[in-house]
């Protein structure tokens, strides 16, 4: 095994680290969401963000590995920060780095691995957006940029809030985030020709809210929604806030009757969340969904126009029974 040698800028490099304030902080979707996607993406075991520091590094987000942190001396992770791109193992066996590593020889056994560095603002390498696998496998130059383009949005994270691709109220997905993100899963749909749907939401009675209870009251129905949306799709879906009560979920492998019979099965699920909340109101919402055939793939930006006009039917038609 070798370990992995110390960049020659490791003093600045901590520094920086340690400025982001990151190490040992709860985990937050603003992560969580690249590495589920970076995991369904790829068809891999796991995706880490992971943060180098002195002696092991930290993920800041795990999908499909239960460990907090390892030892920095027998990091793949330690590897990739010395190099200036994606790093690929395609076979941890016969890599002279790796193959009596204890990370391959034991759990989880890596066979395959890729890395890209994660960058602090002057340009040290603080971490990295990775993925493994238990399995060999090659890795082509589409996979190889769409990890590059993970890797920037992690970046975006580590450095400012400004520049995120997260709702700074709910801690989803912004409208920048989930353009970005929902296209590489509709691209990845078209490849593997699976359906997916897309479902618009805007919430009823919104403005009520916050004219009989304020804008803080307001901003909590928000935050509520995004709650919901968490707990029900969380492993299943990209989901994001696009602006005021606006929010949108894109299924994958789900045509439109299914994703029509899971919106029904979350607006009980809704009504169950709320109840212990004891809100003065009732939180409910008009959707409007669309298909993406992979056969005749549309843009995001269609599916999202087409999806919202039916929306505003189904709220037309919801105001007139009611």
């Amino acid at each position: 095994m070798k370990t992995p040698e110390i960049p020659a800028n490791e003093p600045q490099r901590l520094d920086e680290l340690h400025a982001l304030r990151l190490l040992n902080t709860p985990a937050e979707e603003r992560f969580d969401r690249l590495t589920r996607l970076a995991k369904r993406l790829f068809n891999v075991t796991a995706s880490v963000v992971s943060l180098l520091d002195a002696d092991h590094q930290w993920f800041k987000s795990g999908e499909g590995v239960t460990a907090k942190q390892t030892p920095r001396d027998i990091s793949f992770c330690g590897h990739v920060i010395l190099q200036n791109d994606v790093m690929i193992v395609e076979d941890a066996r016969k890599d002279e780095r790796f193959y009596d590593n204890p990370l391959v020889t034991g759990e989880p056994q890596i066979r395959f691995y890729a890395g890209c560095p994660l960058r602090a603002p002057n340009g040290s390498k603080v971490g990295t957006l990775c993925i493994l696998d238990s399995q060999t496998r090659d890795f082509t130059a589409d996979d190889i940029h769409a990890l590059r383009d993970l890797a920037s949005m992690a970046e975006s994270e580590l450095v400012s809030f400004q520049a995120s691709t997260s709702d700074e109220l709910t801690q989803i997905s912004n409208r920048r985030g989930f353009m970005t993100l929902g296209q590489m899963l509709l691209k990845e749909c078209a490849l593997r020709h699976c359906f997916a749907s897309l479902a618009f939401f805007d919430l009823d009675r919104f403005k009520e809210i916050n004219d009989n209870f304020g804008h803080r009251e307001g901003d909590r129905a928000l935050m509520d929604f995004a709650d919901a949306l968490k707990i029900s799709f969380r492993q299943s879906a990209l989901f994001a806030r696009l602006g005021g009560d606006e929010f949108v979920v894109l299924f994958i492998d789900m045509d439109q009757q299914q994703a029509a019979e899971r919106l029904e099965a979350f607006r009980h699920e809704l009504e169950q969340h709320m109840k212990p909340l004891q809100r003065r109101y009732r939180l409910d919402f008009s959707v409007g969904t669309v298909g993406f055939d992979p056969a005749q793939p549309q843009p995001l930006a269609s599916l999202l126009s087409h999806s919202d006009d039916i929306m505003y039917q189904h709220k037309k038609a919801r105001r007139n029974s009611g």
